[in-house]
């Protein structure tokens, strides 16, 4: 590996691991095995590291997303969800930590990166109700809020496990599916099932069994 690939290894890990303000270009450059001097002959400071870092990262996700954006489709958005999940996981600072999101580096492509997002989300919805696999918006509005709770699902997922403490999968699609299959005509889930299967469209969440008198006394 070259050092300069070696250092923005390194760097991730040591990021992820400590968080972007904890860690000194000092800490890396022991870490990769080199001097600092070495280290800031390719990085001059933490902001060039940040900005190699998330070239590396947009570059990674636009090569993914471009191979599954040939027409709008709920297998796209599978696909993105799994996508989003991995850079989460490799890149779990930058989704972590508010004040990497809101750093200049960051904030203006992911803000471009989200819009997009939302777009692709319409558009997969738009198409679906035009093939017939879901019920025309019987509640002005609804379809878009799906759509945002789509991209919302999609963006917290690995956030929202470090919160609860629990390990929920890397499955967020489910989850997105839990909301769309009710406006799913009759043609559509039989799409669904055909495409999943029967055994994934019956394990979209766990059943909600809840005794309402054990919350509700008189």
């Amino acid at each position: 590996m070259k050092t300069k690939d070696k250092i923005i290894s390194e760097a991730t890990k040591a990021f992820n691991e400590n968080g972007f303000g904890a860690v000194s270009l000092q800490e890396l450059a022991q870490k990769t095995g080199i001097s600092r001097g070495n280290l800031t002959y390719h990085f001059k400071d933490k902001e060039a590291l940040l900005q190699a870092i998330s070239d590396k990262m947009w570059g990674q996700m636009r090569e993914e997303k471009e191979k599954s954006r040939s027409f709008p489709s709920f297998e796209n958005l599978h696909n993105v969800v799994q996508l989003y999940y991995k850079m989460q996981l490799e890149y779990a600072f930058i989704f972590l930590d508010t004040h990497v999101l809101n750093h200049p580096i960051i904030k203006s492509k992911f803000r471009a990166i989200t819009k997009e997002t939302l777009e692709d989300n319409k558009a997969a919805i738009a198409f679906s109700i035009q093939l017939g696999n879901l019920k025309p918006e019987l509640i002005p509005g609804t379809y878009h809020n799906i759509g945002f709770l789509a991209w919302m699902i999609i963006f917290f997922w690995l956030p929202q496990q470090i919160i609860r403490g629990k390990k929920t999968g890397d499955d967020g699609a489910k989850m997105i599916w839990s909301l769309l299959v009710p406006h799913m005509t009759e043609k559509g889930i039989i799409s669904f099932k055909k495409f999943y299967g029967e055994a994934y469209y019956n394990s979209l969440g766990e059943s909600f069994e809840v005794d309402a008198h054990s919350f509700i006394s008189f």
